[in-house]
C-alpha cells in the first residue's frame, strides 16, 4: 500500500495546487494544472499496477481517466466546437466505462438499499434544473442517468470506490447548479467542484487498484491452501 500511495503523491500535490489556485482566482495556474490532473492519475494507476498482470479492469480504468481528461479539456482541445455538449459526451463515455468496470468486474455485493437515494437525487436535480436547461435538457437528463449509474455501480465495490462515486456525483451536482443557476451559487463552489472531483477520481482509482490487489492476494492464498 505504501508503494501505491507513492504513485499517487504527484496527483495529490497537483490537486491541492489546482484547488488552491481556483480559490485564489489564479487562472494562470488553475488552467494548466487542470489539464495535468488526469495524466498524473493515469501515471498513479500504472505505477500501482506494477507487479500485477495488466487486465481488463485496469484498461477500463485508464480509458475512463483518459475520457475524463478530454472532458476536462474540451474547450482547449476542441475550440471549434461547443464546450458543454462535448464535456457531457466525454464524461458520459467515461461513466459508461466506470459502470462496466464496477458492475461487471469489481462488484462484491448486491446494490445496497441506501443506494436508492441516487434515484431520488436524479429526480430532484432534474425537477429543479429543468426550466433552466433549454436545449440541453435531454442531454443533461441522460448524463444524470449515467452519473447516477456510476454511483449505484460503485456502491457494490470496495469502500474506496463507493466514496469515489459519492464525491464524483457531488462534484457534477454542484457543477450543474453553477452552469445552469449561476446566480444562486457563491464563488467558493468553484473550488468545491474540483475538490470533490479530484477526490472522486482519486478514490476510484485507488479503490480499483486495492480491489485488484485484494483479489490477487485472495487467489494466491486459496492456491496455497489447496
Amino acid at each position: 500500500m505504501r508503494r501505491l500511495w507513492i504513485g499517487f503523491a504527484p496527483y495529490i500535490v497537483l490537486s491541492i495546487v489546482h484547488v488552491s489556485a481556483l480559490a485564489a482566482d489564479a487562472d494562470d495556474i488553475a488552467a494548466p494544472t487542470k489539464l495535468t490532473l488526469m495524466p498524473l492519475l493515469a501515471f498513479a494507476v500504472v505505477w500501482g499496477a506494477r507487479g500485477t498482470t495488466w487486465s481488463t479492469p485496469l484498461t477500463l480504468l485508464v480509458v475512463a481517466i483518459g475520457l475524463s481528461w478530454l472532458g476536462d479539456g474540451a474547450g482547449t482541445f476542441f475550440p471549434f466546437a461547443p464546450e458543454l455538449p462535448l464535456m457531457l459526451l466525454f464524461f458520459g463515455l467515461a461513466h459508461v466505462c466506470y459502470i462496466w468496470l464496477f458492475w461487471r468486474r469489481l462488484a462484491v455485493r448486491r446494490v445496497p438499499l441506501w443506494a436508492s437515494v441516487y434515484a431520488v437525487w436524479w429526480v430532484v436535480l432534474l425537477a429543479v434544473l429543468w426550466p433552466h436547461l433549454g436545449g440541453l435538457a435531454i442531454a443533461v437528463a441522460v448524463y444524470g442517468l449515467v452519473l447516477g449509474g456510476t454511483a449505484v455501480a460503485a456502491s457494490r465495490c470496495h469502500p474506496l470506490v463507493v466514496w469515489g462515486g459519492v464525491f464524483f456525483l457531488t462534484s457534477d451536482s454542484v457543477l450543474a447548479f453553477r452552469l445552469f443557476l449561476p446566480d444562486a451559487m457563491p464563488g467558493w463552489t468553484s473550488p468545491l467542484v474540483m475538490l470533490t472531483y479530484c477526490l472522486g477520481q482519486g478514490l476510484i482509482a485507488a479503490g480499483v487498484l486495492a480491489a485488484i490487489r485484494a483479489r490477487r492476494t485472495a487467489a494466491a492464498t486459496a492456491a496455497v491452501a489447496a
